[in-house]
């Protein structure tokens, strides 16, 4: 804040001798116009009795023609001049024709000053359009430029990974299997009872579900078929990936994203190794390697528990179900699910990945990326799954 314009209405050693005037302000109503006069020393210890004052002002209705004049002002610093221009400034967004009559000069440089702050201060109005369609077709842009750098990342840690594979490979990096295994027992040894559980139970709903219904039509034999063909084809390698994607991708973002907060992948940087060689290569290839197991499991449990459902619920025993699985399905069917199972390990790895090291400094951040893990590899996970089937469909597989 500038200096008190003191000296520049009194100068002299004296001046801060000189009594304070309270401030103070009144309206005339004439030919040319509303006049609004100003007096008294406009200072930061004294405006607090006039503001009030000056916001009623600025919320009546004086005319279109308005001067405010303050040759009757004693002394004046930066908060008066502020507490003035804000009124003018309120005053010709009304649609008021404001004018500054009685500047001192010493007091000029002060205004000038005053009026271009709040000029840079005031945002920019906002562009409205009478159609709505712009505003409509600038977000699309935005989300369609938003996905396109999520996939330039991702397209970068893959492109990243596979050359560190091939480093690897060739021997012009060390190959450490300890890390990959010690993912694939985080992420697929310890993941097996919540899996297997999960789909003994997805398998005996569909059962007792399907068997339900084609009671009616005395069909009900024909549940082998709806419960092979659906888990095997479908449902087994996709809920073992959003589960998968649940557990293990957001620990992943987690994980890497606590090593951002901490600024250890800076350091990695720093050292000469490759932050994506390091992190994410040994949890991609663990992803990859264990969620086909993974799902082969989930398949098994998922049968297991739509035997279990038909043996005490419509009296199919065992036997005669396993008997009717193997005319229903064939090796085509299993493996039309399990070869699903890769490209989605790659994609809720390399999610997972990519928002961990979008992750800043704080927990906030930290919470918010890995949220958006979840949801973004679960979206993207179904996603695979659509295109598969509408694939198959398409070359009658």
């Amino acid at each position: 804040m500038l200096d008190p314009a003191d000296s520049a209405s009194d100068a002299g050693p004296l001046a801060s001798a000189r009594p304070v005037t309270a401030p103070s302000l009144s309206a005339e109503r004439g030919d040319g116009g509303v006049a609004v006069a100003f007096a008294g020393d406009w200072l930061a210890r004294t405006i607090g009795a006039i503001e009030a004052t000056v916001t009623r002002t600025a919320q009546s209705e004086l005319g279109q023609t308005i001067s405010l004049d303050v040759s009757g002002i004693g002394r004046i610093d930066t908060s008066g001049a502020l507490l003035i221009e804000r009124l003018a400034r309120a005053l010709r967004e009304k649609g008021a024709t404001v004018s500054l009559e009685g500047v001192p000069t010493s007091n000029q440089p002060l205004f000038d000053a005053v009026h271009r702050a709040t000029e840079r201060e005031r945002p920019a109005p906002a562009k409205t359009s009478r159609l709505r369609l712009v505003p409509m077709l600038e977000s699309i842009g935005r989300s369609v430029h938003a996905i396109g750098g999520e996939a330039l990342v991702g397209v970068n840690i893959i492109g990243a990974s596979i050359y560190g594979a091939g480093r690897r490979v060739t021997g012009k990096a060390k190959l450490r299997p300890a890390a990959i295994i010690s993912q694939m027992d985080r992420m697929g040894v310890r993941a097996v009872p919540i899996i297997a559980l999960m789909s003994f139970l997805i398998g005996g709903i569909i059962a007792q579900q399907g068997a339900f219904q084609l009671r009616y039509f005395g069909a009900e034999i024909f549940v082998v078929d709806l419960v092979g063909i659906l888990v095997l084809r479908e449902i087994g390698v996709l809920l073992t990936a959003i589960m998968i994607a649940g557990r293990s991708g957001s620990a992943v973002t987690a994980e890497i994203g606590s090593m951002k907060m901490r600024e250890e992948v800076d350091a990695l940087q720093v050292i000469g190794l490759n932050p994506v060689g390091v992190l994410v290569f040994p949890r991609l290839v663990a992803l990859t390697l264990v969620l086909p197991l993974l799902a082969f499991v989930a398949d098994v449990m998922a049968l297991g528990g739509a035997i279990g459902t038909t043996w005490i619920y419509s009296g199919i025993p065992p036997e005669a179900f396993i008997q009717r699985l193997r005319g229903a399905i064939d090796f085509s069917t299993v493996f039309a699910g399990l070869i699903k199972a890769p490209f989605m390990a790659i994609i809720i790895g390399v999610v997972a990945s990519a928002e961990g090291m979008k992750v800043g400094g704080s927990a906030e951040s930290l919470g918010l990326h890995v949220t958006s893990s979840v949801v973004k590899s679960i979206f993207l996970v179904i996603l695979v799954d659509g295109i598969f089937a509408i694939f198959y469909a398409a070359i009658g597989y």
